[in-house]
């Protein structure tokens, strides 16, 4: 895992968890506690994703708050370092009367009181065209939510794929100009015009042509886009779903010609189009002599993460990532 830093299971939901994030609820204390250590040791953060694809928590009539504080008691219970907030309740969001972002914010308010910035990590991963704003969302989507309680949230991990098959498939389209389909969501559009933190934002992107409906972007295109970002002012970083596809090779690429994994640490950019700057880069894990998960437990699937996002916690400054996750089985926003 050599370029990464953390590492998000799948998942956690208001009944329970399942998948990666049950495999690991299944260790002993012992266990996990010594894979704990281990991960910490090779400066990988360990958390766990909330909901996922098939989770319409509102829609569903989940209370906000009971659920916040069911699901923050089961990270504290299995001492994982945060929460990624995959909301996938898209009939909730597309009905544009406000149900989706008063559901969220109450939430992430929850959520933030019993999981305390500098202690746990917090972040979210919305699709990109939720950062629309008003040109799409009369209620306002993704960019409501950060206005309402985006000083709580660490870092977005944007999905820039499984929006439609020429959506964010180009430098221009993932960071300067997004389609007409899905105005003001590229990376600087959603800074400039959404009024969100420039380095809060992480460009999340499939491993391979197999890991999503669309959105895939070969690893020499998207280094060169990621360059292209840090030479504006970014800092943000990248996440890709998903694991195993998405090894070291992949960020290590992905990473040549902005934060190469093998060399010296950037400097900070000197200039930003919003948020504060990180004060050094990251290290990136290396996960060579970390034990197993779990003897005759095979774990696949997932979405890894590695960038250098600024935070106002000093727990996420200069974190890079790595995310494991259940994938949106193309769902796309409408």
């Amino acid at each position: 895992m050599k370029g990464f830093n953390v590492f998000i299971l799948s998942f956690v939901t208001a009944s329970g968890a399942v998948d990666q994030a049950q495999n690991w609820e299944e260790l002993d204390a012992t266990t996990r506690s010594t894979i704990k250590s281990e991960y910490a040791a090779a400066g990988i953060k360990l958390m766990v994703s909330a909901f996922g694809s098939t989770e319409t928590p509102t829609s569903s009539g989940d209370d906000p708050t009971d659920t916040a504080n069911t699901i923050a008691a089961w990270v504290q219970q299995y001492d994982l370092d945060g929460i990624d907030v995959d909301y996938e309740d898209f009939t909730a969001m597309n009905a544009q009367d406000g149900s989706a972002e008063a559901w969220l914010t109450t939430f992430t308010q929850a959520l933030r009181a019993q999981l305390p910035a500098g202690q746990y990590l917090l972040t979210h991963a919305p699709v990109a065209p939720w950062f629309c704003g008003t040109a799409k969302y009369s209620s306002g989507a993704y960019v409501t939510v950060n206005n309402n309680v985006g000083s709580l949230i660490d870092w977005y991990n944007v999905q820039f794929y499984n929006q439609g098959t020429s959506e964010y498939t180009t430098c221009a389209g993932l960071l300067t100009q997004s389609s007409t389909s899905w105005p003001n969501s590229a990376l600087f559009q959603i800074n400039t015009n959404g009024g969100v933190a420039l380095n809060k934002l992480i460009i999340g992107k499939p491993a391979n042509t197999a890991d999503a409906s669309n959105g895939y972007m070969d690893t020499t295109i998207l280094a060169g886009c990621v360059q292209q970002a840090q030479s504006m002012g970014w800092s943000g970083g990248v996440m890709t779903w998903e694991y195993p596809d998405a090894a070291s090779p992949w960020i290590e690429a992905v990473r040549a010609d902005s934060w190469p994994v093998s060399g010296s640490p950037p400097p900070p950019a000197t200039t930003t189009s919003g948020g504060a700057m990180p004060t050094s880069s990251a290290s990136g894990g290396i996960c060579s002599g970390i034990s197993a998960w779990s003897s005759g437990v095979a774990y696949v699937g997932g979405n890894q993460v590695g960038f250098l996002p600024s935070s106002s916690s000093s727990l996420a400054d200069d974190v890079t990532g790595y995310i494991q996750r259940r994938p949106l089985d193309g769902q796309m926003v409408d």
